[in-house]
């Protein structure tokens, strides 16, 4: 059977996975990849050449290389080869030089992965290796806490049954464990090197592929086949935990591992900015050469009627045989001398500005996160305008907007209220690090890092109080937690879902202690008091049931059930005796959900023992039944649930990070949108948006769409878009358009108010694949923000590749786990949240930081003043080189077309490397037009850059007109004020070299006076650079034209004593003032009458910090409590799944290790019936995001 399939390319695509183990020989006819990892792009014979190519694919320089070529031609250069190969020589350098950086630090990376060491299992021995040796079919050992080195079929472990705990921090943010669990046939080969090393089964499985939740495969061993799946695989990026050893089969090496395959390909990203440049150069060359052509025709009439009678005195050269001919050769002179208007070092200035943008965020310590040790990083120095550009922020939710941690916060017990703090006067205050909290000393088993601070609970509990008791019994029996004590009194409850782990640590510290369990009885020390109970059933949870029950029988033989999940479901399951208590309780789950808390439901019932009798009975039945198993134990279920009788409800708080709330609210008056991206379940995710602000309870409406047929889901859409805006409706109908026809993007529409939208995977699937994806996001950008619950990585991307290919917005995307790479990848700007231990978002990140508040930083300090410094930056740079470049073309009617400069050779080539570069760097690097604490207290501030107001095609067409306004007046007022003037000894001083450097010294000073004008705060820095530019440029010119200089090289330095004897004179100066006068009231009359006149949203804004400046600033308002005004919602939020309860009763992970090899042999003894050789339901993750 083949394993790979033949393509048209000549390339082979793996179809799939055939290995055997322990058989290098066997497995390396596949031509599997080893296990390096790399990630580097050049090596030491190759970067030159290549990043040269890679350079001159720039447009720019390509056409720079071409002009040299054209200088290097006597018959056409106007100017000296060294105008142009200078600064592309610097060019080229700088840029070559931060690629090699770049690409040194990607090699210094790969070589720590790579040389990482690993424990390999050769000839019957563990011996020592690298990872980059690991190959296909090698079995490894891995060890507690070590992580994994390539994705691994788990084989065996040290475990009891061949379980084994890992961590996906790097993988999914998540900081809870998952348990992997081996087929049985392998398990039993435990640790015995000698069974290890005579393994030699055949697997066959999927080909690599990137879905981090998905694996399928076969194992042939001994005649026998087993399926193989992902319960079963360790990824690459996990950690092993609490887990002492483990062996594994590796199954993908290096870049075939899913870890690697996550990564995908990286893209070269460009910026809105760089893109309209590209656009404005085009239209600077097609500009040009439309100039070079009218100058050619003109001069080309000109030799035709009067350069004949001119020939006595500038006779043509011997190649020039007609006056076409000598067009043509002007019209590629005035190619090359008008070149300027379009410098290399625009592209020079453009990479230090960024460079220099970039370093303030690696030096920002307000962008330090202390826990950590960690700064806050820009990973490139491409995108820092981009920055302040943004209109949509795609952001993963746990690790990202949460720290995944789990706190029990409130509790209402029957019909009682805990959880608040009380000062000496009764009011109700916040809980602080100040706050007194709750002494636990009574109990000595409760978790030291357990923090409560309503002390009446503990004397409710204290005073065995029937209700406390049952409600903390119930958190202590109903879960399917797994608890390890290795040291006596020390507990570590390995819970699949944080929120169990929560729950179950609260009923331990308050006196109910979940000690151990096996598959049949718990272990419950209640209040310093050892109970057994007796497990007679888990009635598992999922996501349609939403609540879990535990029937156990007491120590005094009575059958109790305990039961929790969503308020929703469980109020339609209590017996009617509890209403007035359910009201009350519903109250309180009201202010729980106010405060963005989650919450369930707990309850209990007492069951007869014959009824018990008579369910069981039913239950087996279910059990045992082949056909609608689910539907028939879902029935079963629902029969004993019922007339439940309430205790009380929990409130707990899924830790956000550090001032969420506080960045979404600023992120919305920005007009920025949020939409959640999350592998959650829905309860989880909507309940996270709420508490982040993201939903807000004054909001209009909240769409869920969860439609998986094409008619369905495009009626749910147009439902809700015609309440969000009926008008939309009406405007053509854009659903049906292909998504193969030529790209276009979607006008934005605006809503009647303020509405959320919730999508599941599934009905994101339906909507891409039956192309309805418009209609998906007409309706999604019309809400406030989005939130798309159990998404998958790919599903991600294509979110952030639809709005990407279809509005005009820029793209952020933020996420912290490989799960992540994808999005982030895909966005115009990606952001990766360091973690804790996971690195794969942030390796692959244009941005990295350690808390999710920084981005409010990063956008509206950071992104803004580098967005509102390369705007000046750019129309400055534009404007200052029209008006230099074009003053040669008034100067062609007066010299015959003949192609001559106006200016000195070593002005032009200074100009722009010199003269003018440190003022326009000053204002590109320190320029503030606000404060940053302005910038973060007025988010309006940021909206010009969303719609690039500061630099777009009506910018560039005022920059050229008013660069040709200056060109005339540089041009025409030096001539017409010298034209006929004399020295003081009566000669003339109207000669080329002194007209040249007056008007070469009047456009200095009119370019600095026009830098000086744009900046709006001055540094020491700023000054020196201003006005020590002009200082420099007269120290250079009375240099270049010294008579010894000039007397040494004359076909070099041709101005001799110009720069003395002109600027001496009276008519030089008066000249220069009047041109610089004419160049400047214009500009000023503009800049002062357009607030007044024509004002901008951001002038208003600006206007009011001016006038708060000036008045003593008002302590800012603390913020009122969010009071719950709409219909109650519930605030349900379990982020438990289906698959635990069946692997608890069944044993198969509770058993000592020391007792395996007994067990075994008495089931050989006794004939003892033998469990499946592969569980029904394995261990699972409860929370995974995709």
């Amino acid at each position: 059977m083949p394993v790979f399939k033949g393509q048209n390319e000549g390339k082979k695509r793996e179809e799939s996975r055939m290995l055997q183990a322990n058989n290098r020989e066997f497995n390396s006819k596949f031509g599997y990849p080893d296990n390096t990892i790399n990630t580097s792009k050049y090596n030491i014979f190759n970067f030159l050449p290549l990043n040269l190519f890679e350079q001159f694919q720039r447009l720019a320089n390509a056409y720079f290389l071409f002009l040299l070529c054209l200088q290097l031609i006597p018959q056409i250069s106007s100017l000296p080869w060294f105008s142009t190969v200078i600064p592309l020589i610097v060019v080229l350098s700088i840029t070559g030089v931060k690629d090699a950086n770049d690409d040194l630090k990607r090699h210094k990376s790969d070589r720590q992965v790579n040389n990482r060491r690993v424990q390999l299992l050769v000839n019957g021995r563990v011996k020592e290796d690298r990872w980059m040796n690991i190959q296909v079919g090698d079995i490894v050992k891995l060890e507690n806490n070590h992580p994994v080195m390539a994705d691994v079929l788990l084989l065996s472990s040290s475990e009891p049954y061949s379980v084994a705990y890992v961590e996906t921090t790097e993988l999914d943010g998540e900081t809870n464990l998952k348990v992997k669990q081996a087929i049985s046939i392998t398990s039993e080969m435990e640790d015995n090197l000698e069974l290890l090393s005579a393994f030699d089964g055949e697997v066959r499985c999927a080909p690599p592929n990137n879905r981090l939740d998905k694996f399928t495969g076969i194992l042939t061993y001994k005649d026998n086949k087993y399926l193989l799946d992902y319960d079963k695989l360790l990824l690459r990026g996990c950690t092993i935990r609490n887990t002492d050893w483990c062996y594994g089969l590796v199954i993908y090496t290096g870049p075939d591992t899913k870890l690697m395959q996550n990564s995908g390909k990286s893209t070269f990203k460009r910026t809105h900015i760089d893109h309209l440049m590209n656009v404005f150069v085009i239209w600077i060359f097609m500009l040009l050469g439309s100039v070079c052509l009218f100058l050619a025709i003109g001069h080309g009439i000109w030799e035709y009627r009067k350069g004949f009678y001119f020939q006595t005195f500038m006779p043509w050269e011997k190649y020039v045989s007609s006056s076409l001919l000598s067009a043509t050769l002007v019209f590629w002179s005035y190619f090359i001398i008008l070149n300027t208007v379009v410098p290399i070092s625009l592209y020079v200035s453009v990479e230090i500005i960024r460079l220099g943008n970039s370093c303030y965020i690696n030096w920002d310590q307000k962008m330090y996160y202390a826990p950590r040790n960690t700064r806050a990083q820009a990973r490139t120095s491409t995108l820092n305008e981009e920055l302040g550009q943004v209109k949509y922020v795609f952001s993963d939710k746990t690790g990202t907007l949460t720290q995944n941690i789990m706190i029990f916060k409130r509790c209402s017990i029957n019909g009682t209220f805990y959880g608040t703090v009380i000062d000496n006067n009764g009011w109700r205050m916040e809980s602080s690090e100040n706050t007194e909290k709750v002494d636990f000393s009574y109990n000595k088993l409760a978790d030291p890092k357990f923090v409560f601070y309503d002390k009446s609970l503990v004397e409710a509990v204290k005073s065995r109080d029937r209700w406390v008791h049952l409600f903390f019994l119930s958190l202590a029996l109903c879960h399917t937690v797994m608890s390890e004590e290795r040291v006596e009194g020390e507990l570590v409850y390995q819970a699949q879902s944080p929120d169990e782990g929560a729950l179950v640590t609260a009923a331990r510290s308050f006196g109910y202690v979940f000690r151990s369990r096996t598959s049949e009885t718990i272990l419950v020390v209640e209040m310093g008091q050892v109970k057994v109970y007796k497990l007679l059933a888990i009635l598992d949870f999922n996501n349609i049931r939403k609540r879990m029950s535990v029937i156990v029988k007491t120590p005094e033989n009575r059958v109790m059930l305990f039961c929790k999940g969503a308020d929703t479901v469980l109020s339609q399951l209590l017996h009617p005796s509890c209403s007035s208590l359910t009201e009350t309780t519903m109250d309180h789950l009201d202010d729980f959900a106010s405060e963005g808390l989650r919450t369930l439901m707990v309850a209990y019932r007492e069951i007869d023992s014959g009824d018990f009798k008579e369910w069981s009975r039913k239950h087996s039945e279910a059990c045992l039944s082949l056909e609608h198993r689910d539907d028939k134990l879902a029935s079963v279920y629902e029969e004993i649930e019922q007339d439940l009788l309430l205790l009380g409800a929990t409130a707990i708080e899924d830790k956000l990070q550090n001032r969420v709330p506080e960045t979404i609210n600023t992120l919305n008056k920005a007009k920025i949108k949020v939409w959640v991206l999350t592998g959650d379940k829905e309860e989880t995710a909507v309940n996270i948006a709420y508490s982040c602000n993201i939903f807000d309870e004054k909001m209009d409406g909240v769409f869920i769409v969860e439609g998986i047929e094409r008619q369905t889901l495009r009626k749910e859409l147009r439902s809700a878009r015609s309440q969000i805006n009926p008008a939309s409706l009406l405007k053509t109908d854009l659903g049906n358009i292909s998504s193969t026809q030529k790209p276009f993007k979607l006008p934005e529409e605006k809503p009647k108010g303020s509405y959320g939208l919730i999508i599941n995977g599934h009905t994101m699937a339906c909507a891409l694949e039956e192309n309805l994806e418009l209609e998906l996001l007409r309706t999604a950008c019309l809400c406030k923000a989005v939130v798309c619950c159990r998404m998958t990585p790919l599903q991600k991307a294509q979110v952030v590749n639809l709005v990407k290919k279809y509005k005009k917005g820029v793209t952020l995307a933020i996420g912290d786990g490989a799960n992540d790479v994808s999005m982030i990848k895909a966005a115009h700007v990606g952001v990766g949240i360091s973690g804790q231990e996971g690195v794969q978002a942030m390796i692959n990140s244009d941005f990295s930081f350690c808390q999710f508040h920084f981005l409010e930083r990063l956008l509206f300090v950071h992104g803004r003043w580098s967005y509102n410094r390369m705007c000046k930056f750019l129309s400055y740079f534009f404007y200052k080189n029209f008006a230099f470049t074009l003053v040669h073309i008034w100067y062609a009617f007066y010299n015959g077309f003949s192609a001559q400069a106006v200016y000195d050779n070593w002005f032009i080539t200074f100009y722009n490397l010199f003269y003018t570069a440190l003022p326009v760097l000053a204002l590109s690097l320190f320029d503030q037009d606000v404060s940053e604490t302005w910038s973060l207290y007025f988010p309006e501030l940021y909206e010009p850059g969303q719609t690039n107001l500061y630099f777009n095609r009506t910018t560039f067409v005022n920059c050229l007109l008013h660069g040709i306004y200056t060109s005339l007046v540089l041009f025409f007022v030096p001539m017409l004020t010298t034209y006929h003037a004399v020295r003081d000894d009566g000669k003339a001083i109207a000669d080329y070299q002194s007209f040249s450097i007056t008007v070469q010294t009047s456009l200095i000073f009119v370019v600095t006076m026009q830098v000086a004008l744009k900046t709006a705060y001055w540094t020491s820095i700023s000054h020196l650079f201003t006005w020590g530019s002009l200082t420099f440029y007269f120290c250079v010119i009375f240099f270049l034209y010294s008579d010894n200089l000039c007397l040494m090289f004359p076909n070099t330095f041709q101005f001799l004593g110009v720069a003395r004897h002109t600027l001496r004179q009276p008519q030089a100066w008066l000249s220069i003032v009047l041109t610089v006068t004419l160049c400047m009231v214009p500009v000023i009359t503009y800049q002062f009458l357009r607030p007044l006149f024509w004002p901008l949203k951001v002038d208003k804004a600006v206007s009011r910090i001016r006038e708060c400046m000036r008045q003593r600033p008002t302590p800012l308002a603390a913020p009122a409590r969010r009071k719950h005004v709409k219909p109650r919602r519930s605030a349900y939020a379990f982020s438990h799944k289906q698959g635990f309860g069946a692997l608890i009763t069944s044993g198969r992970t509770l058993k000592s290790k020391s007792s395996r090899k007994s067990i075994q042999s008495q089931k050989k003894r006794k004939g003892a019936r033998e469990p499946p050789k592969e569980p029904v339901i394995g261990f699972v993750p409860l929370v995974h995001a995709m």
